[in-house]
């Protein structure tokens, strides 16, 4: 009886460790990726910014590319790929920025109607932007600049990136109308008045707001006068009165009214809008400082100050060569529209490669 009565306790004891044991292990394996989360999807986009956050690009990109095929119906799709393009264009290095492109380029074209399809373009802008260069170098991120911030302000006008998209197309109008500037100045010094005539002329008409239009408009003037086509001086005369109308603060305007009055025609008066125009922007101006002017050498990046503090609108008309089909289509029989007086020129857009990525690393702008 004794041992039969030690052998039931002994079961009973056996019985209760087990049943302890099996009450403390509720909860056998708890990780964030096997967690009973009724968002997973939420989930792997908070860590993915988290890692955005932290500069670590690669896992970002990871989660998010999981996220976009593990869950093609999640409200987070949009996200995470923008986030994806970003992740591109903070890592910043010229083949970083061309995939940051591509990227945000599929965003517009999946999510045309979002709110942050002009975040997009602007950022596709800005990408050529950064990468643009010296007015005596390559145009061609500038040229492409130029098409991505009017397109942005032709399609998101009344968007939150419009102001600043204005203030960056002037900025690279500014570094587009000083390479032909130059190329004109050059032919205008060296007596090449044939070849340096059409350059300044398209020059003054699509560029107003250039901050040397009025001595591009000088130049063009004397150059018509010694050597141009026959009734010149008739086209010298335009250019001049060009220079007391619409920029009489100009350095050139007293020269410009003894001209006319040497040709014997009349001097037309200040446009009231245009004084105040050069008044305000005269102590708008943005400067560069010594040390800036020392080491502007060293970069390969233009100095934009001389746009800073315009007033005027930029110019809206496309030009070539630069990205073909970049700028919408205009209703049929309409034209875009532009800052410029008169009517510039009809240029042809030529489509060209992508840059390649060994133009150099960029810059934050």
């Amino acid at each position: 009886m004794k041992q039969a009565a030690g052998h039931r306790l002994l079961l009973l004891a056996a019985g209760l460790l087990v049943l302890s044991a099996c009450t403390l292990r509720r909860h056998p394996l708890d990780t964030p990726l096997l967690s009973d989360s009724q968002q997973p999807d939420k989930e792997l986009f908070d860590r993915a910014a988290d890692f955005l956050e932290h500069s670590r690009f690669m896992e970002a990109r990871l989660l998010l590319q999981t996220l976009i095929n593990t869950y093609p119906d999640s409200e987070y799709l949009a996200k995470a790929k923008l986030a994806i393009a970003d992740s591109w264009y903070r890592q910043g290095a010229s083949s970083d920025l061309l995939q940051a492109e591509a990227e945000y380029r599929d965003f517009i074209t999946f999510f045309p109607t979002m709110p942050e399809a002009a975040e997009a373009q602007m950022r596709v802008a800005m990408i050529h932007y950064r990468e643009m260069e010296k007015a005596d170098r390559d145009p061609t991120h500038a040229r492409r600049a130029e098409q991505e911030f009017q397109r942005l302000l032709l399609t998101y006008p009344n968007g939150p990136f419009a102001p600043l998209a204005e203030q960056r197309l002037r900025e690279v109008q500014e570094v587009l109308a000083h390479g032909a500037f130059e190329i004109g100045r050059f032919y205008f010094l060296n007596l090449a008045d044939r070849a340096a005539q059409p350059r300044f002329k398209e020059l003054v008409d699509r560029y107003p707001n250039y901050s040397q239009a009025d001595t591009a408009l000088s130049m063009l003037a004397r150059s018509l006068e010694r050597n141009g086509p026959e009734g010149s001086s008739a086209e010298a005369i335009q250019y001049y009165s060009r220079i007391v109308r619409d920029y009489p603060l100009s350095e050139h305007m007293e020269e410009a009214r003894e001209r006319l009055q040497a040709l014997e025609a009349p001097v037309p008066q200040a446009d009231p809008g245009a004084v105040a125009r050069m008044t305000y922007e005269k102590t708008h101006v943005g400067t560069v400082g010594f040390w800036g002017k020392m080491m502007g050498g060293f970069h390969r990046r233009p100095n934009v100050a001389a746009a800073q503090g315009k007033l005027g609108p930029p110019t809206m008309t496309a030009q070539g060569a630069a990205q073909a089909g970049a700028l919408p289509a205009t209703s049929s029989g309409g034209t875009q529209p532009s800052s410029t007086t008169g009517s510039p020129p009809a240029i042809v857009m030529e489509s060209v490669p992508p840059p390649s990525a060994s133009s150099g690393s960029s810059s934050a702008p």
